[in-house]
């Protein structure tokens, strides 16, 4: 297993509670949480023990169960249009070269009162543009869709009509994209190899993207010209958002791509009489100004980073030391400032945000204190 120091990082973690540390519960939600809901895998954020989440905690959601891959005989297909259409094993894809990529993301449902739909990770794997000059791709090839081994039966509605088809996990990203440096094949998790759950034994990782990005069990690349409109493409993961335009309300329909700025407070604990609290940052890899905490109807007091968490798409740790407490039930809350000026919107600010996906608003959490 690599060491931390290799990729920049200190050699330490950050420890899930200090000696003499007690966890403050948090009056907003319940003390104890499922590990699942369904096949759905929840993390709970108050374990944060550094930072990584370990591959058999890190979270998961997929829509046609985990389908069984075998790794000896897994291929990767690269299809359409491309000069050399090609079937890939894992031991070809490993001689392209091992890379690492420190990335953490969300899924784009990931909300109050949980937020554990959110992990970070350190993956293994090569960079998706050498698969692509490998196979080489033609002029006209605008759309680049990734299918997983995973399918199962849809209705697919067309009017008055229905239709029951077999249906492959698939999502697009286009040649902009798909060429970029950042698409990530990735075969390792935190120095092991993929769980079944993380989709073994290979995934696609755009580091900056929503989850449902994030094609597991990957199983084909087909590139092509004309627009994919998959059902978890161009149907099941938008938002719909009321904007503003010349004094009236138009309604827009945005694709789930890029991730929202967006922070929240993980954990609170006590040692003495102080208090510290534990935030997590989740962003598209935009530099960061200030991470701020706001104690009741306080000033916004600002936060510490934690530089084990500061490669570009690793999600972002902070804490912030509460002095002081004084008994009783307290709000406490967090909001994050990129170099851009881009400030974390508060609940209010999203009004007009229809369907929940890409909920990254302001997320004010209540503790009492003894």
């Amino acid at each position: 297993m690599v060491g931390l120091g290799i990729l920049g990082l200190p050699e330490w973690a950050l420890p899930a509670l200090a000696q003499g540390e007690t966890l403050v519960p948090f009056t907003d939600m319940p003390e104890n949480l499922p590990a699942s809901l369904g096949e759905t895998r929840i993390y709970d954020v108050r374990k944060i023990s550094g930072p990584f989440t370990p591959r058999d905690q890190f979270f998961t959601v997929q829509h046609y169960g985990h389908p069984v891959v075998d790794p000896a005989t897994f291929r990767l297909k690269v299809t359409g249009l491309v000069d050399r259409p090609t079937s890939l094993s894992l031991d070809v894809l490993r001689r392209l070269g091992s890379a690492e990529l420190v990335a953490g993301f969300e899924c784009s449902g990931n909300r109050r009162p949980l937020q554990g739909l959110s992990s970070n990770g350190r993956w293994t794997g090569v960079p998706l543009r050498a698969v692509l000059h490998r196979a080489g791709v033609k002029p006209q090839a605008r759309e680049f869709v990734f299918f997983g081994a995973d399918r199962g039966q849809e209705q697919v509605e067309f009017r008055t009509q229905k239709f029951t088809v077999d249906q492959q996990f698939g999502r697009s990203l286009s040649r902009e994209n798909a060429l970029s440096p950042e698409p990530f094949l990735a075969y390792a998790l935190n120095g092991e190899p993929l769980t079944r759950h993380q989709g073994s034994p290979l995934r696609l990782i755009v580091p900056g993207w929503y989850g449902v990005t994030n094609v597991k069990w990957l199983a084909q690349i087909h590139v092509q010209e004309d627009q994919y409109l998959g059902k978890y493409q161009a149907r099941w993961y938008r938002t719909l958002k009321g904007e503003t335009i010349d004094g009236e309300v138009k309604w827009k329909e945005a694709a789930i791509t890029h991730m929202r700025l967006k922070s929240f407070i993980a954990r609170v604990t006590r040692d003495g009489s102080w208090h510290t609290v534990l935030g997590v940052v989740l962003h598209d890899g935009t530099p960061l100004k200030e991470v701020e905490v706001k104690v009741d109807d306080g000033p916004w007091q600002p936060a510490t980073m934690d530089p084990a968490t500061r490669a570009r798409y690793s999600w972002k740790l902070f804490t912030y030391t509460w002095k002081d407490a004084t008994p009783g039930e307290h709000t406490l809350v967090s909001r994050v400032t990129d170099v851009n000026g881009k400030v974390q919107p508060t609940a209010e600010e999203l009004e007009t945000k229809k369907t929940f996906l890409e909920d990254n608003s302001q997320f004010p959490r209540t503790v009492m204190i003894a």
